[in-house]
Parts: C-alpha cells; sequence; structure tokens
C-alpha cells in the first residue's frame, strides 16, 4: 500500500481546530489512580500496515488503557477456545451501561458482549481455565503478539480498581450464581483488574492492535496472532459494542471498528490500511474520551477514509 495522505498535517488540522468550548468532559475520579492524570493530554499516533507512523503530542507517555485491553484478552481466549466461547457470552450491544446489573439478570448471566464488564470478566473466567499463570500468561501473550516486551500491568492502577470495585464484585457474583462463572470469583477479579490496568503509549497501542489492521498477522513482527476469520470477528464486535452504548454514534460519526476505555484512550482499526490510538483523559457522558471522539470524527471526515 502507498499512502498518499499527509495524516501529520491533518493531526495538524483537527487539533488547530479545537476551541475552549472542546475543553470539556471529566477524568476517570471513580478510580482513584485515574484521577491522578493531567486532564490537559492529548496524544495521537496512527501506524500503517507498511510501517508508516504519524504522531502528535503525547503520543509517547504511557497511560492506563483500560477497556482497551479487554480486545486482546477476547483475542487469547479466542484463539484457545474458538467459537465456544460465544456460548457464554454474546455479540451484541448492550444499550444500558457497561456495569449494568439488570440487563445481566433479565439475561440469565450470560452478557451482552465480551466488551462490557462483565461480558470481560466471563474472558477472565475462560482465561483463569486455560491458562497456568493467568496474568503471567496473558502478559506474555500481549507481549509477544505485539512485539514490545515493555508492555506491563500498573499495580498501583489495579490495586486502587480493587478498592472500589463492588459493582465487578456484584457482577461476577452474579454470573456465578448463574452458573456462567467456573472459578473462584477472587482470583477471577484480580485477573480482570489486572487486565484493566495495562499501561502503553499511543504508539505501542497502535502496534498491539496491527493484527487487526492486516488479516490476524502483525505485520510489525510477521507473526499470525489469530486467523483471518477471527480478526474480522474481532472488528465486528468492536464496531458494534466497542463503546459501550454510544457505539452506534461511533460507527455513524466516525465509521472504523474501536474500542475505548475509561483512562481515555481509543484505538481504532482500518482494516487493511491503519490502526491509530489517540489518549486524551476527559471523558463524556458515556466514559469515552471527549476529544479522543472528536479527532476520529474530524479524522475520516478529512480523508474520506471509513469501512463504509
Amino acid at each position: 500500500m502507498i499512502n498518499t495522505i499527509d495524516y501529520q498535517k491533518i493531526f495538524l488540522e483537527i487539533t488547530s481546530e479545537f476551541t475552549e468550548a472542546d475543553d470539556i468532559g471529566t477524568i476517570a475520579t471513580y478510580i482513584p489512580e485515574l484521577g491522578k492524570v493531567n486532564p490537559a493530554k492529548l496524544g495521537i499516533h496512527l501506524s500503517t500496515i507498511d510501517n508508516q507512523h504519524y504522531a502528535f503530542g503525547d503520543s509517547n507517555e504511557s497511560f492506563s488503557i483500560q477497556s482497551v485491553a479487554k480486545v486482546l484478552s477476547l483475542t487469547l481466549a479466542l484463539k484457545i477456545m474458538g467459537g465456544e466461547l460465544w456460548k457464554r457470552v454474546g455479540v451484541e450491544p448492550s444499550g444500558s451501561a457497561f456495569n449494568s446489573l439488570v440487563q445481566l439478570e433479565y439475561e440469565k448471566g450470560i452478557p451482552r458482549n465480551p466488551f462490557i464488564n462483565a461480558g470481560a470478566i466471563v474472558i477472565c473466567d475462560i482465561l483463569v481455565t486455560c491458562l497456568d499463570n493467568p496474568k503471567q500468561d496473558l502478559l506474555a501473550f500481549i507481549r509477544e503478539s505485539s512485539g514490545i516486551d515493555s508492555i506491563n500491568y500498573s499495580t498501583q492502577v489495579a490495586e486502587s480498581e480493587k478498592k472500589c470495585g463492588y459493582r465487578n464484585s456484584a457482577l461476577v457474583n452474579l454470573m456465578k450464581d448463574f452458573g456462567n462463572i467456573h472459578n473462584d470469583v477472587d482470583v477471577v477479579l484480580d485477573l480482570y483488574f489486572y487486565l484493566c490496568s495495562i499501561e502503553m503509549t499511543c504508539k505501542e497501542l497502535t502496534q498491539s492492535f496491527m493484527f487487526l489492521a492486516s488479516g490476524g498477522v502483525n505485520p510489525t513482527t510477521n507473526q499470525r496472532v489469530i486467523s483471518p476469520t477471527r480478526a474480522k470477528r474481532i472488528n465486528s464486535v468492536m464496531l458494534m459494542c466497542g463503546f459501550y452504548d454510544e457505539a452506534g454514534d461511533f460507527a455513524f460519526k466516525v465509521g472504523l471498528p474501536g474500542k475505548s476505555g475509561v483512562g481515555g484512550g481509543i484505538v481504532a482499526i482500518h482494516p487493511g490500511k491503519f490502526s491509530i490510538a489517540v489518549w486524551s483523559p476527559k471523558l463524556n457522558a458515556n466514559g469515552n474520551s471527549y476529544k479522543g471522539m472528536k479527532v476520529l470524527e474530524a479524522l475520516t471526515s478529512k480523508t474520506q477514509c471509513s469501512i463504509f
């Protein structure tokens, strides 16, 4: 692929168009460690499948990727378990808050999708069953599939989440009651909190997700992470479910598969072309990065480059 778009120029255009009215939103203070982050940070990194890189701002500063990591745990679980996984978690948009107990009880402990909290907890339960050392093995998979050995958990963030994770405790216990959690709830939650604590830079995030832009192969390492069919499935779930109950709005305005996290990070994929990560800690009412959503909407509008 020969790239003819000057993404660097477009990043400068997009960010210069931000006004004081765009500097809104709140950081995720309900997780104490995330509340310490500088809310003014803004980083952007785009990597193409032919190894071109475009960066802006704080793109080389590590941050807590939070729910963005749920795509990587899903990838490993799908790689291990295959289609049997979908008997325990669905692929439909939730239409409810990402930590809804009401919907989970109504649907008898089967989460709508693997990216809401309950769904990601089920994925962690599957990994606890299948892996000898779940935390170490999951991290090893992410490092190997990305080609980045320095990726790590943040113990401070994980422990901070444990101290205020009452709703997640309720979710896992409710699913345990319905028979959809097979392991000790504390072990499963421990893996879940550490998964959400993973830290990366925008550049590392794009490299970690490049396999979804390239048919399951990471072009940086030439390693096949997952089959083309499963890469397509993961991209599909990201498009439908990657932004909590704002997924439809993101698909409508941006037109790319993506995943957000309450650390302010968003990763988006254009299959066959690129992976892009944006980090801005201030969140909108749906828990997605306010500026991150704006950057990606402007990018696909200016370049006329979406999957539609």
